[in-house]
C-alpha cells in the first residue's frame, strides 16, 4: 500500500492506476487481522471457521472482521460447498482489489497505518525464519522528488508481478511489503 494516487474528479486514479481507498475502506484495512484474512483468502477459499482456526480466533470475532471486508468489497462469498462432514460450507475469497492510501489515511486512527506492518510481522512469525527469502534494510537521503521516483519505480516492478500473478499460481507463494518512511529528526 502506498500513500499516493488520489482519485481524479472523473473517478480515475492518478499515477499507477489503482483507485484511492475511501475512509471506510481504510478503516476496514486498519486491522492486522483483516489483512491476514485477505492474504489467506487470496491463496484459497476459506470458511469463517477455517479462518478462525488458522488465525487462532473466536468464530464470532472472525465473522465480525469478515463482514467488514465483505461490506467494503475486499472479500466476496465463494460458491457454497459440501464439507468433509457433509454440512454445507460458505467460503470466502479475496476479490484481489488493489488500492492506494491517500489523505484519508488519518481517518483510520493512530494504528491504521501500522496495521500492514503488524500483519506482516505476524505472517513472518508464522512462516518461520527459514521462509525469509530476502531482507533489505536501508537509509537513504532523498529529496521529495527522489522519494516519489523510488516509490513509482518499486510500484512498477510490483505491478508487473502482481498483474501476471495468476499465470504463476502453480508456484510457491511469496509475501512482502515495501515501506518507505521518513526517519525521526
Amino acid at each position: 500500500m502506498t500513500n499516493r494516487a488520489p482519485l481524479e474528479a472523473d473517478g480515475q486514479a492518478n499515477g499507477i492506476g489503482k483507485p484511492a481507498a475511501t475512509a471506510r475502506e481504510i478503516k476496514a484495512l486498519a486491522h492486522p487481522l483483516r489483512l491476514r484474512i485477505l492474504r489467506l483468502c487470496g491463496l484459497q477459499e476459506l470458511t469463517n471457521k477455517q479462518l478462525a482456526d488458522r488465525l487462532g480466533q473466536d468464530p464470532g470475532t472472525m465473522l465480525y472482521h469478515v463482514r467488514q471486508l465483505l461490506s467494503t468489497g475486499f472479500l466476496e462469498p465463494a460458491e457454497v460447498r459440501t464439507g468433509s462432514s457433509g454440512a454445507l460450507e460458505k467460503p470466502y475469497r479475496s476479490t484481489g482489489r488493489s488500492w492506494n492510501l491517500d489523505t484519508a489515511l488519518g481517518d483510520a486512527g493512530p494504528d491504521g497505518p501500522l496495521a500492514p506492518v503488524d500483519a506482516f510481522r505476524e505472517e513472518l512469525t508464522e512462516a518461520g525464519p527459514d521462509a525469509l527469502a530476502s531482507l533489505s534494510r536501508f537509509v537513504l537521503h532523498l529529496s521529495a522528488e527522489d522519494a516519489e521516483d523510488l516509490i513509482t519505480r518499486v510500484d512498477a516492478v510490483l505491478s508487473e508481478y502482481t498483474d501476471s500473478d495468476r499465470q504463476r499460481s502453480d508456484q510457491p507463494a511469496y509475501g512482502g511489503i515495501f515501506v518507505l518512511h521518513r526517519t525521526p529528526d
